[in-house]
Parts: structure tokens; sequence; C-alpha cells
């Protein structure tokens, strides 16, 4: 089956002239003859950015979704071929009916109809993986069930071990291809796959996501009716929105356009920084607007996450952005590890004025916030700096944002919307109420060690009592063990203290 795979994958990429990818590259030349027979086939009408799209399309679901997400990686693309990939769709032809209500009564090991009191046979969407019926539990509540594509996991194997073999290819024949790391984009592209591929974890990113934004008024997400969810079977609360890229339908239920595009700014922020838990497939398929004005999200099987550090110095570098202070953009780089240490402050900093100086000699409402992201990217490679995976799908999910606020406003200025927010969450974490935060979460270690430290100060005094040799190391000895005692009883005093507060508080 690998083999009739891969025979395919070559005819297809024989016939949209794909060939020219390595060709044009000095050590792929010895590919010219054997490949010269089959030339005929090539159709070279279309341009070169054309002729890859429709080859992905034509190859199936599996290599449009890698062709969606080589699109995020504009740091390693050239233009051309980023643009035109980001027109891929992530739709596909819905498998028959038959086989979704096979999925579900291997699921349930019952009959559909003891499941569900009614279940509506035509699907309402159709993806890469999986398809999504509407359905209406026994209890009446009205669900939406996503059902994987049957027989997609081996088809993902297949397309993954062939995809592999590519990028190595790529790294043996291209001059740029170990920059490029194609096979470490392929690593990324599969750890994708995989979590899609398990329904009960887009079921638990759904769940946390709803209770992030539990209080929220502007974001809404469907509850998992959990009784229901198997690693095959996803079932939800049904949404009734209207799709956020029909702008005409959102003015005719009057939806204020323009807050609603600032409300996505905010919820983007709101998940990165505060949650470090973001939706990173939020394209319009995936969005609606319910009729009180608020975002209803969809689909959770891609869904990105940051460490503390991330959103310290994602933060740092944003609000370093806006001020202008280039230098402080270098450092903080640095600082991160996304630079190497031995990079020159200068040097980084001169770059990112050269990127940057001019996009803000423009009104800032001309000026596409993502774009100076990409750019910044792509200077900075000279620089050694390596975009971490997380990073990636935060850029995905900017681009995305900024499509859609545009979409819907186009005077939003992204800068204008998130200064303010982002100033404001530094100075919650940095200011006093950040240090209570920070003392909340680390009482339990506190009140863990209270009850430790007369014992470890007997120790500590009994261990230099056995070292003292001499009368003048005796002394000083004592003056240490003096000072080490009101050391450690200061700090005892300054703990319970501590914890009183934070408990006394609660």
């Amino acid at each position: 089956m690998r083999l009739f795979r891969l025979i395919n994958i070559i005819f297809v990429v024989l016939r949209f002239g794909l060939d020219e990818f390595l060709l044009v590259h000095i050590r792929a030349r010895w590919a010219r003859i054997p490949l010269s027979c089959l030339l005929f086939l090539r159709n070279t009408s279309k341009p070169r950015a054309v002729r890859l799209r429709l080859a992905l399309e034509n190859l199936g679901p599996i290599f449009v979704k890698f062709g969606q997400m080589l699109s995020t990686r504009r740091d390693l693309l050239p233009t051309d071929l980023a643009d035109e990939l980001a027109k891929l769709q992530d739709q596909v032809p819905p498998f028959p009916s038959d086989q979704a209500v096979s999925v579900l009564e291997t699921a349930y090991k019952k009959p559909l109809s003891e499941v569900f009191y009614s279940f509506e046979a035509s699907p309402v969407a159709s993806a890469s993986v999986a398809q999504v019926h509407f359905a209406v539990l026994p209890d009446g509540r009205e669900a939406a069930v996503k059902i994987l594509r049957p027989g997609i996991a081996p088809v993902i194997a297949h397309d993954i071990a062939l995809l592999n073999i590519c990028a190595d290819l790529m790294e043996r024949l291209w001059s740029d291809g170990r920059r490029l790391k194609p096979r470490e984009v392929v690593g990324e592209f599969e750890k994708i796959l995989r979590d899609e591929l398990d329904l009960m974890r887009e079921s638990a990113n759904a769940s946390q996501l709803k209770r992030n934004f539990a209080t929220s008024s502007l974001l809404l997400v469907p509850e998992v009716y959990w009784d229901f969810c198997t690693a095959d079977v996803m079932v939800m609360e049904r949404m009734y929105g209207i799709p956020v890229s029909q702008i005409s339908a959102l003015r005719e239920a009057n939806i204020d356009i323009s807050k609603l595009a600032e409300n996505g700014v905010e919820i983007f922020y709101t998940q990165v920084f505060r949650d470090g838990f973001f939706h990173a497939d939020m394209h319009p398929g995936n969005v609606q607007v319910a009729a009180d004005g608020r975002y209803i999200a969809l689909d959770f099987g891609i869904m990105g996450t940051l460490t503390d550090n991330d959103k310290h110095y994602l933060a740092q570098n944003f609000i370093a952005f806006f001020r202008r202070d280039y230098k402080r953009v270098a450092e903080v780089h640095i600082e991160s590890g996304w630079a190497p240490a031995d990079t020159r402050v200068d040097e980084l900093e001169s770059a990112i004025r050269t990127v940057c100086e001019p996009i803000f000699d423009r009104p800032l409402r001309e000026v596409s916030f993502g774009r100076v992201l990409l750019r910044l990217f792509q200077t900075s490679r000279r620089f050694g700096i390596e975009v971490q995976p997380q990073l990636v799908l935060l850029q995905k999910t900017l681009l995305n944002i900024e499509g859609l606020g545009l979409q819907l406003d186009p005077e939003l200025d992204l800068w204008k919307t998130a200064k303010p927010w982002l100033e404001h969450w530094m100075s919650e974490q940095i200011g006093w109420r950040g240090l209570l935060r920070t003392l909340r979460k680390e009482a339990p270690h506190y009140v863990t060690l209270l009850p430790q430290l007369p014992r470890l100060l007997h120790r500590h005094l009994a261990d230099m009592n056995s070292n003292c040799g001499n009368t003048a190391l005796r002394e000083t000895l004592e003056k240490q063990k003096r000072y080490n005692t009101w050391l450690i009883l200061l700090n005892l005093l300054l703990i319970g203290i501590i914890a009183w507060g934070i408990f006394g508080s609660t």
C-alpha cells in the first residue's frame, strides 16, 4: 500500500511540475536525466505556488493540512508559497452516513436508536479527520456529534512516513534543506495530527477552555457531554450562531462589528497571557457569533500552551515593540534563550530596527502586526534564532486573529487595542498583586517547610560544632553560628507572617 501511495505522490509531483523545487539546486542536478523522460506529464502553465497548492489538494486531506501548517512557517518559506498555501481550505467530501452510524454503534456497543433520541444522517460539516452531525440526546438536549473519519489513522501513518522520507531527501539534496529543518516540521505536524485523532483529548481541551471563560461576557464554549464521548466520538452542546465570515448577516442581526473585532483581540490576549492555553485553529470556519454578540468557539483539536516564562518574555517583547524600544526587544530575545547567549545586542537591535522602523513611520491602522512579526522572524534567522513550536502555533493564531479582525473592521488598530491590555497584564504580574499571587501559590510549600526548620537548624549547628578545630576557627564559626541562627529565625518569622497573612485572609 505504501509503495502505491508513493507512486501516486510521485505522479502528482511530476504532473504539477513540482520537480523544479529540487532541480533548481546544484545538489539535485543528477536527477535531471532520469526525470527528463517523464517531463511530458508536467503542467507548468501556472505559477509554482499555485501548482503546489493544487498538488496538495489533489493528494488529499493530510497533505492539505500539512500545507496549511507550512503556510504558518513564513519565516521559512518564500512569500509567494506562504501566501498561496494560506488559501487551502480544511474541507473534504464527507464519508457516507452508514459509515458514521457504524462508528457510533461500535463505540457505544448498542444500536444508535438506543443512544440518541434522534440523529441527523447528513453531516453539517466535514474536515480532514472528522465530520459533524446534529443529534438530540434522550433527555432532550440538542447536541453536535463529531465522528472520527473511519480508517484515517493508518492513512495518516503511511503519509507521515512518506513525508519523513521526503524531508530526509530534502535535507540531503537541497543545499538549504538543513537550515529549514524539514524533519522537525514534519515531526511537529505529526504531533498535532496525533492529538487530533484522539477526540477525548479534544473534549478535554474544550472543557478546559470553557472553564477558563466560565464568567466571560466575550466567549461561549460548548459544554462537553462526557457520558457520550470516546476516542472516536465527541458529543457536545449544539451552538447556534452566525458564521463570523458572514458580515452582512452579522449587521442584519444588529451586531456591533467594530466592538466584535476588538473583543476578538481581547479574547486572544486573555487566552495567551492570562491562561497560557489558547485556541490555535481560529480560522473563520471555527468561529461563530451568538445573538448577544459573544463569540462561539468550535473545534478544539489544536490548542497551544505557553509556560510562565514564555508568557513573560512574549509580553515584554510585545510591549517593547509598541514602545519602539528595539534594544529591549534584542535583550529579551537573548534573556529568554530564543537567541544564542553570545549574540551581540547592538547587532540584533540594528536588525530589528531595520525591519520595524519603516513600518512605524506609517499610520498604525496601516500596519500589519502579524507581518511585523513574520519579517522579524525572517531577519533573525541569521542570528541563529529558532522558532519554538509553541510560538509557531502562536504565530499562526495571531495571523488568524489579525485576518479575522481586519475582515470585520478594516480600521481596527491591533496595536492600540493590545497595548493597554498588555501593560495592565504586566503591571498585574510585576506589582504587589503578582507578589501576592506568587505567595499564595507557594504557601503550601512554606507550610510544609515550617515544621522542619528547627530540626534543620539543630543539624546545621551540630555540623558546625563538629568542624571546630582551633580557637581562631572556633571563634569565627561561633560568629557565623550566631549570624546563621538569627538569619534562620528571621526567615522562620517571615514565613510564619506570610502564611498567616495568606491563610488568615481566606
